[in-house]
């Protein structure tokens, strides 16, 4: 049975945050500026389906804008 309100997680779950932001730069590495946002893209896409669920994709969504419209990193 799925939780019928999910709810986005909020609290560090990577271990290893530094490490995986290490990998995440380096996947970007000799690309193109074209060629780096395309893979974000296609990487956003991608966990996006892992995630599957639309509520929990909406607030992350939300989360993003917000904080690029405050200027947050």
């Amino acid at each position: 049975m799925t939780d019928p309100s999910p709810q986005l997680i909020r609290q560090p779950q990577i271990a290893d945050p530094d490490g995986f932001y290490d990998e995440l730069i380096a996947s970007q590495r000799d690309l193109s500026e074209e060629q780096a946002d395309l893979l974000l893209a296609k990487l956003v896409l991608i966990l996006a389906n892992h995630i599957g669920n639309r509520q929990v994709l909406r607030q992350a969504l939300e989360l993003a804008r917000s904080n690029t419209l405050e200027g947050r990193s």
